[in-house]
């Protein structure tokens, strides 16, 4: 679950923010204050509690904050996954935009990773959120490696509401060459090739697959997603649910199908290569 995965730090102060583990009760209650003030959940249905966070927290798994100023600026949960001694799942981050809090406390995610040995971290985030897509893929170049069809079931929080949670995991390799690269501040921006196809574009603002036996033979397929997703769900609901459709049959397919994606690109969005005969 991702808000607004943004902006830089590894671990400690850098950029005038303060990133650090989280380890009290005062401290879990401020990011459920941050969480409520991105997402206005139903107070019900929060993302996390301060609960789970300092049981997490005890138990050895990642709760960290951003503080800018002494105030909090982000924060993200993550707990050890499989394969066991190898993975961090991300469950929850969430960041004020503009501060850079969101690559911050990524960054320093990575650090706390690899110094217990973790060679990857996951998390999900919608396909449709532009801004997430280039985040993730292009800023941190991690890979989407599976889609996830209505993943967290109905959410009725202020982002989410009255959309299915469709999700991509996202897969972070930290030792991958490109992964080091786009740690140094240098982003990965995958190669179009000149023969790639559109498989799904953006006419007029709605989603226009195109007709499967013009790409159907393609090695590159171009799949668009939406400028900006949570703006159309508040005007215009039954474009945004076209759009989910239209995404989750052509990128959901080609991820079933074997094809992997290589890349985001800001002008045709999803890059995904399919496999070779």
């Amino acid at each position: 679950m991702s808000a607004l995965a943004t902006e830089v730090s590894g671990t400690g102060e850098e950029g005038g923010l303060d990133v650090r583990e989280l380890r009290d009760a005062g401290e879990f209650e401020d990011v459920v204050r941050l969480f409520d003030a991105i997402w206005r959940p139903d107070p019900g249905n929060r993302p996390i509690t301060v609960e789970l966070m300092r049981a997490l927290s005890h138990a050895g798994n990642y709760v960290a904050g951003a503080y800018e100023g002494g105030r909090l600026a982000g924060a993200s949960v993550a707990f050890l996954a499989a394969p066991i001694g190898r993975a961090l799942h991300s469950h929850v981050t969430g960041a004020l935009p503009g501060r850079g809090a969101g690559l911050a406390l990524k960054l320093h995610q990575r650090a706390w990773a690899l110094e217990r040995g973790l060679d990857r971290v996951t998390w999900t985030y919608d396909p449709l959120v532009r801004r997430n897509a280039h985040f993730n893929l292009v800023k941190l170049a991690a890979r989407a490696e599976e889609y996830l069809p209505s993943f967290y079931g109905a959410m009725d929080d202020a982002i989410n509401a009255g959309d299915e949670s469709d999700r991509l995991l996202a897969v972070w390799h930290l030792p991958e060459p490109r992964v080091l690269a786009a740690a140094r501040g240098e982003p990965y921006v995958p190669e179009v090739p000149a023969d790639a196809v559109t498989g799904l574009a953006s006419l007029g603002g709605l989603p226009a697959p195109g007709p499967v036996e013009t790409w159907g033979g393609a090695r590159t397929v171009l799949v668009a997603v939406p400028g900006d997703i949570e703006a159309l769900r508040r005007a215009d609901p039954e474009a945004a649910r076209a759009w989910r459709r239209a995404v989750r049959e052509v990128l959901g397919g080609l991820l079933a199908e074997g094809a992997r994606v290589t890349g985001f690109d800001r002008r045709a969005g999803y890059v995904v290569e399919r496999p070779g005969p």
